[in-house]
């Protein structure tokens, strides 16, 4: 998948809006079921309060011992669960605690200046009396509920359970955001794989279009996309016309120039005078260049013309077996290496009028050998597939001082290319 891709854009868009919503979500989840254990661990506090408060404010001259223990672990020493009832306004008379508190006694939150809720409740966490961590609530009351000297009903509960039932459930939070953050991606990835399939098609459709296996893009494709493929139908369509058009008018603007020519050629011909002569030279080298720049014309009208493409190797058999009997006299072999699959993006009257000048321009200055040579070399990314088509001989080497140069032409290819090195390549 590369950087630029769309599935690499909408998976990374995906997964940043998912760091980012995700733990926004854990935390809001995390918060509430914390706040929510919060409020049931110290309603449970707040209860256990009310029935010692309950219990032991029914004495008449002084508290009593709660006769209901609430909680199993009040008997247990030092479980971390305690409940004290002390004195405040007569510090003289003696307080009552828990058998798990034994001699120890618990902080009061009046004392230390805790503030009071709506309901009269102070709440605070402190140190134990084996340094554990716990959370004390305390109820001020009086005896029988009347008034008289208050006291302090204070309960206390470990917070190492609560913390622990917190970091617990953090930690599954955390797993099953972590998996549905992985399921996410995963999903959007089949989605992103899935949804682009069409344009795979599309894009093996142009594939087949270049190639001139097809002559336009066929297939059943959604319905966002069928005006792309019904747009590209019409571009292909609108190409090949064009091509035809081009065609026709360089054809009809051969036979507009070359008939003038020919007349004007022929009747300098008729006159012996050095003018008429010179008129009809000028007129020759008016003839070639045009058809030299037509045929250009035409040539560049048909290159990169989709679907207009011709197999290498079925034109070049009967080429060389033709050129080989035109000269046989001199007993000249072609040698073709050309893959199967080679291909020439234009039409095969041009491939064969190339090839053919090139195999007879070599078979002509060989000694008996010609080599022709078809390579597909892997093309760099971003570059389309290209032919790479080689012509050799054993013939000798063309230097650069007997290439002659006139205004009708120069050395031809083959020879121009011996001049390179030994052995001609074109």
């Amino acid at each position: 998948m590369r950087l630029n891709s769309l599935a690499f854009r909408l998976l990374a868009t995906l997964a940043a809006w998912t760091l980012v919503v995700l733990p926004i979500a854990g935390i809001i989840i995390f918060s509430i079921y914390t706040d929510d254990l919060q409020r049931n661990y110290d309603d449970r506090l707040k209860r256990l309060a009310d029935g010692v408060r309950l219990d032991s404010m029914d004495g008449i001259d002084e508290p009593l011992a709660p006769v209901n223990r609430f909680e199993p672990l009040f008997e247990q020493t030092h479980s971390g669960w305690y409940w004290q009832v002390k004195p405040l306004d007569e510090p003289g008379k003696r307080k009552l605690v828990s058998a798990s508190l034994a001699t120890a006694s618990l902080d009061s939150p009046l004392e230390r200046k805790f503030p009071a809720d709506v309901t009269g409740t102070r709440w605070m966490n402190v140190k134990g009396p084996v340094g554990e961590p716990v959370r004390i609530v305390e109820l001020i009351d009086t005896l029988q509920h009347e008034p008289g000297p208050k006291y302090s009903i204070t309960v206390a509960g470990p917070i190492e359970d609560l913390n622990e039932r917190i970091g617990e459930f953090g930690r599954r939070l955390s797993i099953a955001l972590a998996l549905a953050g992985l399921g996410l991606l995963a999903t959007t990835l089949f989605q992103v794989r899935f949804g682009l399939l069409p344009l795979r098609q599309i894009e093996r459709g142009l594939a087949a279009i270049r190639s001139g296996e097809k002559a336009r893009l066929d297939g059943q494709l959604p319905a966002e996309i069928e005006p792309l493929q019904s747009e590209l139908n019409a571009l292909i369509h609108s190409n090949q016309d064009i091509v035809d058009r081009a065609r026709t008018q360089v054809g009809n603007l051969a036979h507009a120039l070359k008939t003038p020519l020919a007349v004007i050629t022929n009747e300098a011909r008729d006159d012996k005078s050095a003018f008429a002569k010179k008129v009809a030279e000028q007129a020759q080298i008016m003839r070639d260049q045009v058809s030299h720049y037509l045929d250009r014309a035409r040539m560049a009208a048909r290159v990169g013309a989709i679907g207009r493409v011709t197999p290498i190797l079925p034109l070049v058999e009967p080429l060389t077996r033709a050129l080989e009997r035109i000269h046989r006299d001199k007993g000249v072999r072609i040698k073709v290496d050309c893959p199967a699959d080679a291909r020439f993006q234009g039409e095969k009257h041009d491939l064969e009028e190339m090839l053919g000048n090139l195999l007879d321009n070599a078979s002509k200055w060989s000694k008996r050998g010609v080599f022709l040579s078809v390579s597909v070399p892997v093309p760099a990314k971003g570059y389309p597939k290209q032919a790479v088509i080689l012509v050799e001989d054993d013939g000798p080497v063309c230097r650069p001082s007997s290439v002659p140069r006139s205004a009708r032409g120069g050395c031809d290819l083959t020879r121009v290319s011996r001049a390179l090195g030994s052995g001609s390549r074109s």
